[in-house]
């Protein structure tokens, strides 16, 4: 009976050889598509005076469950020469295209940072401001009735370095519920209002020099409920501005009291832009 052949060395190896680069030749392609299919915009979260990044945490918990990055950075709140470069900057940092957020003040801020940032490809405001170039917030928050916003501030005065005073705003103990979060349990806003971050009063008075919602398509949400942005004007700046909008009945605080709702906002966005 004959015995098989056996194969010569050198063919052996050269067949596992060629096998193996038939497999790393195809692994990789199935991995660049799956990561291609998978790929979402960073969600970048910018709050407002009297507040911090915390205020978007039942949002970004949400949207981190969805599988999209997400950064919450720290404004300044140091008036618009400051606060809009400052988150220019973190939008530099990010790689790939962004979703960018603003609440209240914040909505300033990201019209102003995202006027000069290609990646930045959809704007969102919740219950924001929405300035046009040259305007000022606190000519615009009083254009139309509602706000309870200038009999709850105290001012309180602090030295700059160059000997000049600065003056801080923060809302009354007695006022901040009404004002700022009238929908939200009174135990959670006597916590708000003891950690909230002083405001710059200059943020009233500087003037937007950028205006992104010119070029880059928004979404936008009007808080029916809301005692610092009357909801008139945020209707006002966001028909200009040819927002997409949605209402609902909210305090000035919708990120707060109605995460869900906000964060199929911003998805909203996020799928019109893929």
């Amino acid at each position: 009976m004959n015995r098989p052949t056996a194969l010569p060395r050198r063919m052996v190896l050269a067949v596992a050889v060629s096998g193996l680069a038939a497999a790393l030749l195809t692994v990789p392609a199935a991995s660049a598509a799956t990561a291609s299919s998978d790929t979402k915009p960073t969600i970048v979260l910018v709050h407002g005076g009297f507040a911090d990044a915390s205020n978007w945490n039942g949002v970004i918990s949400r949207l981190q469950a969805k599988g999209y990055p997400v950064m919450a950075p720290a404004n300044p709140l140091r008036g618009l020469p400051v606060d809009a470069p400052y988150i220019a900057s973190v939008l530099k940092s990010i790689d790939g295209p962004i979703v960018l957020v603003g609440h209240s003040y914040g909505g300033a801020v990201i019209t102003n940072a995202a006027a000069d940032a290609p990646n930045v490809k959809a704007l969102v405001y919740v219950a924001a401001f929405v300035p046009d170039e040259g305007e000022q917030l606190g000519v615009l928050i009083n254009k139309y009735p509602g706000t309870q916003i200038p009999a709850a501030v105290q001012e309180v005065p602090y030295p700059n370095p160059d000997g000049s005073t600065g003056v801080d705003l923060y809302l009354r103990a007695d006022k901040f519920r009404a004002a700022f979060a009238a929908d939200l349990p009174v135990s959670t806003t006597r916590v708000m209002q003891a950690g909230q971050r002083p405001f710059s009063a200059s943020s009233f008075t500087d003037k937007t020099t950028g205006v992104a919602w010119r070029t880059i398509p928004s979404w936008a949400l009007v808080a029916t409920q809301d005692k610092a942005i009357p909801p008139q004007l945020e209707r006002y700046m966001y028909k200009r501005a040819k927002s997409k909008v949605y209402e609902t009945a909210a305090s000035h605080v919708p990120m707060i009291s109605q995460p869900g709702l906000v964060t199929r906002i911003i998805q909203d966005a996020a799928h019109a832009v893929d």
